[in-house]
């Protein structure tokens, strides 16, 4: 029998996911997810393995820390080359072959007049971190952050696996979309502190290479 491939899967906007996440078991996946993702997944009939229990650690701080583990970013990170394979065997570390994430939405929700708590709470940190180290890692890890990509994935998948230069592709949408978001994050700090840091991140801004 064929070792196990994990998926890991976290998405914000869940259009599509069911029906993305559906043939994975089959090609010979099993799926790690979190919080609400999770519960979208088994409402989909999707079997699923929450994140605490492949990590044995709780979500903490009202759901903050949840993907920040070693048994997540080892698996996303970790390399095909014998160091990287012993150190994650002596760790009881599973590789992450496929990650579907996409961020928590920003831009929306401070477009709807968020109160600044609300905002600050719309600022994804697993997510991102999540999809930096897969989009590195491409090499050996199929990052997914667009809903868009959902179909050319998966008929890759379906074919044999994904191609590098897909993944290339992949990982590079990724740095695209991460470089959009965190412009949006900044753009509504720059409205939030008062004079002169306003004025100064305003400069900053007009001169993003002077440093």
């Amino acid at each position: 029998m064929a070792q196990s491939k994990f998926a890991l899967i976290s998405v914000a906007d869940k259009k599509g996911l069911v029906e993305f996440a559906e043939p994975l078991p089959n090609l010979g996946f099993t799926i790690l997810s979190t919080g609400g993702t999770a519960k979208a997944l088994r409402a989909g009939g999707v079997p699923v393995t929450e994140v605490p229990q492949h990590t044995g650690f709780p979500e903490i701080l009202g759901g903050r820390v949840k993907t920040l583990h070693p048994k997540i970013h080892g698996g996303i990170l970790s390399r095909s080359i014998p160091d990287d394979q012993a150190e994650i065997l002596q760790h009881g570390i599973e590789p992450i072959d496929l990650v579907i994430v996409n961020l928590y939405p920003f831009s929306v929700t401070v477009a709807k007049g968020a109160s600044f708590e609300e905002a600050i709470e719309q600022i994804d940190i697993g997510g991102p971190t999540m999809l930096r180290s897969a989009a590195k890692n491409h090499q050996r890890v199929t990052v997914v952050s667009d809903t868009l990509d959902y179909l050319h994935v998966l008929n890759e998948l379906q074919h044999g696996g994904t191609s590098p230069k897909f993944r290339m592709y992949l990982a590079a949408k990724v740095f695209f979309m991460m470089a959009r978001y965190e412009q949006s994050i900044f753009d509504w700090f720059r409205y939030q502190v008062d004079e002169p840091y306003n004025l100064q991140l305003a400069q900053l801004a007009a001169e993003p290479n002077s440093r």
